[in-house]
């Protein structure tokens, strides 16, 4: 079974191969899996920007489909262009008159009252890692290559934003990723996706995991057995004489970070609601079955009992199982059999599961204040091409968003008459990313200190949407 991990580098490395060399690994924890440092810059106060929904959102699911979902096929058909870029599917209507989706999404199009789409998303980027770390970041990154591996001056990613300068009140697990992070072929992971050049101490807290596999066993999470509520007070009492000796040693300021993630890691074991959240046999059958029997579905179920035990923000990624060829929960990177993939595979993995997700936080109540994002990377090309696939194309795409007093029912922004370009209201990453702070409280002109004490803006300039936030 995977268990949860966080990327650490520098002196944390070090320390754990001290302590697996010092033996406390029999200990029955493994904490420098669980969290990275400390956190060592610190949010300045920002003026909230004036408006009725500042803060609403309690709670944000942000749903990445990477590899790029076809706007054709998805939130924005184009019923009246020529096939070659309509290809062979119809727009269906939904439940708010005049608004049309393309008829591989017929949940969605009947909880279209919920949503709100923006259909004029723009990165003009058709790389996928860089793209994707301009929308998982609302920064411009400085190349537009492919391929791109993580880099210790990279932005921090919303999630990690959210997890340190908006911490949950209610359990130790403020911004989690699963069930795995974002990577090109040949496992190369993408930048913009944990604490950049805040380092360790603001990465989410990735958990690798597969929630179809019950029941799930995360490390860190449970303890081993025999090891009773007075044990694991003795050990932190243990491990905590041992910090001190080993802070003495090593005379690094970075070391004092550690003790935060060590007092978040025993909440962790000492927090029954959070453990609980993973126990997914919990959930009565006719549940499971509604979110899907796939690794998606399931991670939308997970995320959805993470909120409810206080979570802030969960980011879950649509899983790379195989490659687009066969069958399962490939990638959306449709660059042949575009049209066989979306009908057979891909959308009614996301359709049903994605409106069973609005439906049941709406039913417990929790759709008020939990923000739900369905995102990719960039969208897919207008034309067909000559294998029948669409290509990368990062200058116009779809984004649906509802909940946390987002006006259902609307649709922002538009496209040209063959999906290809803005045609109006065009919508770049920093404005989404201010629209998501602003929502989860954090105010777009709020500032945070770096390691070196410069302060440094939470977003690149953006603009919350006035539609979104009722400004």
């Amino acid at each position: 079974m995977s268990n949860p991990r966080i990327v650490c580098s520098g002196p944390l490395s070090t320390r754990r191969e001290w302590l697996r060399v010092g033996g406390l690994g029999a200990f029955g924890l493994s904490l420098a899996h669980l969290l990275g440092p400390g956190l060592r810059g610190a949010a300045a106060a920002g003026n909230p920007v004036p408006g009725s929904r500042f803060g609403q959102a309690k709670s944000c699911i942000l749903i990445f489909l990477a590899g790029g979902p076809p706007q054709h096929e998805t939130f924005d058909p184009k019923p009246e262009a020529p096939s070659e870029i309509r290809d062979t599917f119809r727009s269906i209507p939904t439940s708010v008159p005049g608004t049309h989706f393309c008829e591989t999404l017929p949940r969605p199009a009947r909880i279209a009252h919920r949503l709100s789409i923006l259909r004029s998303m723009t990165t003009e980027i058709d790389a996928h890692s860089t793209s994707g770390a301009f929308m998982l970041t609302g920064y411009e990154p400085q190349t537009k290559a492919e391929n791109v591996p993580p880099g210790p001056q990279d932005w921090p990613s919303i999630a990690s934003m959210v997890g340190m300068l908006k911490p949950s009140t209610r359990s130790p697990m403020s911004s989690v990723v699963l069930p795995e992070p974002l990577a090109n072929d040949g496992n190369i992971l993408w930048p913009g996706q944990n604490g950049g050049f805040m380092g360790p101490a603001w990465h989410p807290m990735l958990m690798r995991c597969d929630p179809t596999q019950l029941p799930m066993q995360i490390e860190g999470l449970s303890r081993q057995p025999g090891v009773s509520d007075l044990r694991l007070e003795d050990r932190r009492s243990l491990l905590e004489q041992f910090d001190a000796r080993f802070r003495q040693g090593m005379g690094s300021g970075a070391v004092a970070s550690w003790d935060h993630s060590h007092q978040k890691a025993f909440e962790l074991l000492h927090a029954d609601a959070s453990r609980r959240a993973f126990e997914l046999e919990r959930e009565p059958a006719a549940v499971r079955e509604a979110y899907g029997p796939h690794k998606f579905g399931q991670s939308l179920l997970l995320a959805r009992r993470l909120v409810e035990a206080g979570t802030r923000l969960v980011q879950v990624n649509w899983p790379r199982e195989g490659k687009a060829e066969v069958a399962g929960s490939p990638l959306w990177d449709t660059h042949a059999n575009n049209a066989s993939r979306v009908r057979d595979v891909l959308c009614p993995q996301f359709d049903g599961p994605f409106a069973t997700l609005i439906d049941d936080l709406a039913a417990r109540g929790l759709l008020d204040e939990t923000l739900v994002v369905a995102l990719g990377e960039f969208g897919r090309s207008p034309k067909i091409n000559a294998v029948g696939g669409r290509d990368h194309w990062g200058a116009c795409f779809s984004v649906a968003m509802a909940g946390a007093g987002v006006p259902g029912g609307q649709v922002i922004g538009s496209s040209d008459r063959i999906g290809a370009y803005p045609d109006s209201r065009p919508v770049r990453p920093r404005d989404l990313s201010a629209t998501l702070f602003h929502l989860l409280g954090i105010s777009p002109s709020t500032e945070f200190l770096d390691p070196l004490g410069r302060p440094r803006p939470v977003t690149d300039g953006g603009v919350a949407l006035r539609e979104l936030i009722g400004a």
